[in-house]
């Protein structure tokens, strides 16, 4: 997803704070869709009848009368119109007054962050988890959620946990300093290559040669095989981090970076085999012409209009073009054709990378009651289905109906036999996401466009790590 708007999509966000996924923000790549959504001829045909439909009863009742929100969102974009739904509806159940404030994707940093320092604080904020590790949790300015996986969601007995997939809150990952869940996830990000079938469904290659025959028969088609948004660092690294990923498995990545010698980064021979995929991408003249000087979201734009065949990124890549086609105009409708990474040579982990959006409560909350009940009553079924019927992405829910863009994405999500993962591993959210910003970002950008070879990309990742950590004292 984006890096300055984490619901749209791509750029760094502010304070070392980076973009994970996307996921998500308004120039980084999005995880979750645009801001402001797309309208008239490319509006999903569901989210009318979303937004008039009638308010479900509440499974847990609050004690408190009211609570304040600082929202990622903008109250007019996709998600927005559902939270804002379901705040509307809440109220109207049990009367708890929700203040709320549409700040955006930078709220963490711009809002939240200056505010851990005073009495001031929401009670309830909503970010991805990988920035909200990184800008709250690090700093301890949340508080265990623990207890909102037991309360009902207003469908008879069933309660937050039972209604969620058990591999969308149980990573690592979300774990405060003390062990604890941090966050209740109501989004669900993941990725994969996209194409538009134009009639023709492609077959998921099974092999890395196979994947690399794809972007051959493009070329010799006359077009670009790959495009790519090269100012986005975070997109940049997809194709390392996860081929990575299918030879060290979750953890692997994390593992890495936090190793003081650095000397990891070279001794398990699945960096450089990762690296040496990278580098056939490079130098092969797959990406689309003039990606490496860019500027977001035009590549991504371009390939919606035809002039490459594939693109790796998130789930909400056909929320972001189906708002580009509403603005253009014309009536164009894409037919999306998704496939994941294949399995590389001699890798052992077939793995599938997720990240979850979700809400917390601040260590500093003065209501955190009622703002827990809100954050189980969001997971209501007739509630959450206003995030595919409305923004078009993915909810941690296995029972909610998806368009079918996305169905191969949420079949691959919800495959047992896979191992689930946070998108790179969380490393973008470690350290405050300084490490990548310092080293892996920009090593990987020359690996990328040339200018490093495999071995020279792993050396220089071992030997920036080990001096990275020297500074660090």
């Amino acid at each position: 997803m984006r890096a300055a708007r984490v619901g749209s999509g791509k750029i760094p966000v502010a304070m070392g704070v980076t973009c994970a996924a996307a996921i998500a923000l308004t120039a980084c790549g999005s995880p979750t869709g645009g801001e402001g959504g797309a309208t008239g001829e490319n509006a999903l045909p569901g989210a009318e009848q979303y937004l008039a439909s009638p308010c479900p009863e509440p499974g847990t009742k609050p004690a408190g009368k009211e609570f304040t929100y600082w929202s990622m969102w903008t109250a007019d974009e996709p998600q927005g119109k559902v939270v804002k739904h379901a705040i509307d509806c809440f109220t109207q159940k049990t009367g708890v007054k929700v203040n709320v404030q549409w700040l955006g994707r930078k709220l963490l940093t711009q809002n939240v962050g200056p505010a851990l320092n005073t009495n001031d604080v929401p009670d309830l904020v909503d970010q991805d988890l990988n920035q909200m590790k990184a800008a709250v949790v690090a700093p301890g300015g949340t508080q265990s959620v623990e207890d909102v996986f037991g309360l009902k969601v207003g469908e008879g007995d069933k309660t937050v946990k039972d209604v969620l997939l058990p591999t969308s809150h149980t990573m690592e990952q979300n774990a405060d300093a003390a062990g604890k869940p941090f966050l209740v996830p109501y989004e669900l990000i993941s990725d994969a290559w996209w194409y538009q079938k134009g009639g023709e469904q492609v077959a998921p290659p099974k092999t890395i040669d196979e994947l690399f025959g794809l972007f051959d028969k493009a070329k010799q088609a006359g077009k670009s095989a790959v495009a790519q948004d090269g100012d986005i660092n975070d997109y940049n690294t997809y194709y390392f981090t996860q081929v990575a990923a299918h030879y060290v498995g979750p953890g692997g990545l994390a593992k890495a970076v936090s190793d003081r010698s650095g000397q990891l980064w070279k001794s398990d021979p699945g960096y450089l085999k990762a690296a040496q995929f990278v580098e056939r991408l490079a130098k092969g003249g797959y990406f689309i012409d003039g990606w490496d000087a860019s500027k977001f979201p035009q590549v991504q734009q371009r390939w919606a209009d035809g002039d490459a065949a594939y693109l790796f990124n998130g789930s909400w890549i056909p929320s972001e073009i189906r708002e580009y086609l509403g603005k253009q105009g014309g009536g164009k409708k894409i037919d999306y054709g998704s496939f994941q990474f294949p399995m590389p040579d001699g890798a052992t982990h077939d793995i599938v990378e997720q990240l979850p959006i979700g809400f917390s409560v601040l260590a500093k909350a003065k209501n955190p009651e009622p703002a827990k009940a809100f954050m189980a009553y969001m997971l209501n079924k007739d509630i959450l289905a206003g995030i595919p019927a409305v923004s078009d992405n993915l909810t941690p829910r296995a029972d909610l109906p998806v368009p079918d863009d996305l169905k191969p994405i949420k079949a691959t999500l919800e495959d047992t036999k896979k191992e689930h993962m946070l998108i790179k591993d969380g490393i973008d959210g470690m350290f405050g996401g300084k490490y990548v910003d310092a080293v892996l970002y920009p090593l990987n950008n020359d690996l990328l466009k040339g200018k490093l070879t495999a071995a020279a990309f792993v050396d220089a990742l071992a030997a920036k790590t080990a001096e990275y950590w020297k500074a660090q004292g």
